[in-house]
């Protein structure tokens, strides 16, 4: 877009709320909306009166926060732009910004947008964006399962009964949600053949696959691997202050941390009983890597080995990813 007539539309996104800052001839305008739709119409009506009528809006990817104002801003017209949250990051840094609130987050991002001319946004299709509010519908479920469990063994005996009914009603409709996500993919042959091709890689099972479909589509949303194991939050940070190294690396946390869930227990199981990666964990063994560095380093590699298939569409092959 050109740098000189575009408006730049920083969004620093919140569950409630979303702090709006309209950049244009170095001129920040800021605007507090709602996050939901309501406010998404009122940020409408704010930017038709700044004669903001094409704009490239941005905002941090921070999953089911975002999604509706990115499409949103999308089906209006817009340019927008959902980046890792760690490129934000770094780009504060950068510009020595050391106070932190929300509307100046929005004005930071909005900065950004006009400096760096971040990557078109393209939002998924719609098979992929029911699969993913299916998905994390079933989370929902789950996380409110759990909580009730919790309950059960210290709840009071006059209570307990109408907790297990609750428990019993969740656990009816966990199973019939998860009939309704194995069939929106068997009937759709797109979604179908990505699962197909999912299930060849030693560890990744029913309950992570659509994940990965849902989140990585045909895999060329992303330019490479290590685009899509920083959009999991899983790139490794290194804690570091000018030549010196100040302790070990971690996993930076900054993505999706619904894949990062789904990918632990296939990295468990790739690390104890998948021959496929043996080899693998043997090195990092070897190198005198704990457990818990070998199975990250094991959620790093499947999230690779799963965009590599997607992206070529051909199924795992050992022999090019085990090793």
């Amino acid at each position: 877009m050109d740098p000189v007539t575009t408006m730049y539309l920083g969004l620093d996104v919140a569950k409630a709320k979303i702090d709006c800052a309209l950049l244009f001839n170095g001129k920040v305008k800021s605007k507090v909306v709602s996050n939901n739709n309501e406010g998404f119409e009122t940020l409408k009506q704010w930017l038709t009166k700044q004669g903001a009528n094409h704009v490239h809006a941005c905002c941090e990817a921070t999953g089911t926060y975002s999604d509706a104002i990115a499409l949103f801003l999308h089906d209006q017209g817009h340019v927008v732009s959902v980046v890792n949250p760690a490129q934000i990051a770094a780009y504060a840094q950068s510009q020595l910004a050391r106070a932190k609130t929300d509307a100046l987050d929005a004005k930071l991002i909005a900065r950004y947008c006009e400096r760096e001319q971040p990557m078109v946004w393209t939002p998924p299709p719609a098979a992929e964006r029911l699969l993913l509010a299916l998905l994390r519908d079933l989370q929902d479920l789950q996380s409110m399962q759990q909580a009730e469990s919790n309950r059960l063994g210290t709840a009071h005996p006059d209570v307990r009964e109408r907790i297990e009914r609750h428990l019993a009603f969740l656990d009816h409709e966990i199973e019939e949600l998860r009939k309704k996500i194995e069939q929106h993919i068997d009937h759709n042959d797109q979604l179908r053949g990505r699962r197909d091709l999912l299930d060849s890689v030693p560890g990744l099972g029913e309950h992570t696959i659509p994940w990965l479909i849902a989140y990585l589509g045909d895999g060329q949303r992303f330019p490479g691997s290590k685009c899509a194991v920083a959009f999991c939050g899983l790139a490794p940070k290194p804690h570091q202050s000018g030549s010196s190294v100040r302790g070990k690396a971690h996993i930076a946390k900054s993505g999706h941390a619904d894949l990062r869930h789904a990918l632990y227990m296939p990295a468990m199981v790739a690390y104890s009983r998948c021959k496929a990666f043996a080899s693998f964990v043997q090195r990092l063994k070897a190198a005198g890597k704990p457990p818990k560095v070998i199975i990250v380093a094991l959620m790093r590699k499947l999230i690779a080995i799963a965009h590599a298939i997607l992206k070529s569409g051909k199924p795992f092959d050992p022999s090019l990813h085990g090793a």
